[in-house]
C-alpha cells in the first residue's frame, strides 16, 4: 500500500484535492468523517463528550449539538483539548481498522485536517498539505459556509499554523488560484503519485 497523509487548514481546498484523487483511483480515508462516525447516538465517544460537557450539549433527539459544541471549543482552548482527547484516540483506532482493511496494492489518502495538532504519526509515503491565505479562508467560510467573520477567524485560529504544517509536509499545493490551476497541480502531482506508488508496491 502507498499511504499519502492530506492535510490543510479549513477551507484550504483538501477535500477538493481529495476527490479528484479518489477519481484517479484513490481511496480516501475521511477523519472529519469519521470523527463524525465516533461521536454518534449510542457510541462510546458521545457518552464521554456528554460525560464532559454536560447534558446540555445533546440536542433533544439524543445526537451532539455541534453548533453548540463548536462555540465552546473554538473560543477555549482547555475545552478544545479536553475534545480532542476523547474524539482523536477513537478516530486513530478506527483509521487503524479501515488501513488494515486496504489491499496492498491500494494507493490511500488519510485526509486529516489535523495531522499536526493530533500528532498523527503513520508511517505516511507523502505527506501532503493544502494552504490558502488567512483572508482566503475567511472569505470561503462566511460566502460558502455562511459563518460570521469572527467565527471563521476563531476555527482558523484554533489550528495549527499554516509554517507547522509546511514543516511537517513533504509538498505544499497552493489553493490561492483558480480551481482549474488546483486541480492541474493535483493531477501533476498524482502523477508522481502513481509512479512512487508503482515502484513502491511492485519494485
Amino acid at each position: 500500500m502507498f499511504l499519502i497523509g492530506l492535510t490543510g487548514g479549513i477551507a484550504s481546498g483538501k477535500s477538493t484535492v481529495a476527490r479528484r484523487w479518489v477519481e484517479h483511483g484513490a481511496i480516501e480515508i475521511d477523519a472529519d468523517q469519521l470523527a463524525r462516525d465516533v461521536v454518534a447516538p449510542g457510541t462510546k465517544g458521545l457518552s464521554e463528550i456528554a460525560s464532559t460537557f454536560g447534558p446540555t450539549i445533546l440536542n433533544s433527539d439524543g445526537s451532539l449539538d455541534r453548533a453548540k459544541l463548536g462555540a465552546i471549543i473554538f473560543n477555549d482552548e482547555v475545552k478544545r483539548l479536553a475534545l480532542n482527547a476523547i474524539v482523536h484516540p477513537l478516530v486513530q483506532e478506527k483509521t487503524k481498522e479501515l488501513l488494515n482493511a486496504l489491499p496492498s496494492d491500494a494507493i490511500a489518502i488519510y485526509n486529516v485536517p489535523l495531522l499536526v495538532e493530533a500528532k498523527v504519526d503513520y508511517d505516511f509515503d507523502l505527506v501532503v498539505t493544502v494552504e490558502a491565505p488567512e483572508e482566503e479562508q475567511v472569505n470561503r467560510l462566511t460566502t460558502i459556509r455562511g459563518l460570521a467573520k469572527e467565527d471563521a477567524l476563531a476555527r482558523i485560529r484554533s489550528q495549527a499554523k499554516p509554517v507547522e504544517r509546511a514543516a511537517a509536509a513533504d509538498i505544499i499545493l497552493n489553493s490561492n488560484q483558480d480551481i482549474n490551476l488546483l486541480l492541474k497541480d493535483a493531477d501533476e502531482l498524482w502523477r508522481v503519485i502513481e509512479k512512487k506508488a508503482s515502484e513502491k508496491i511492485y519494485g
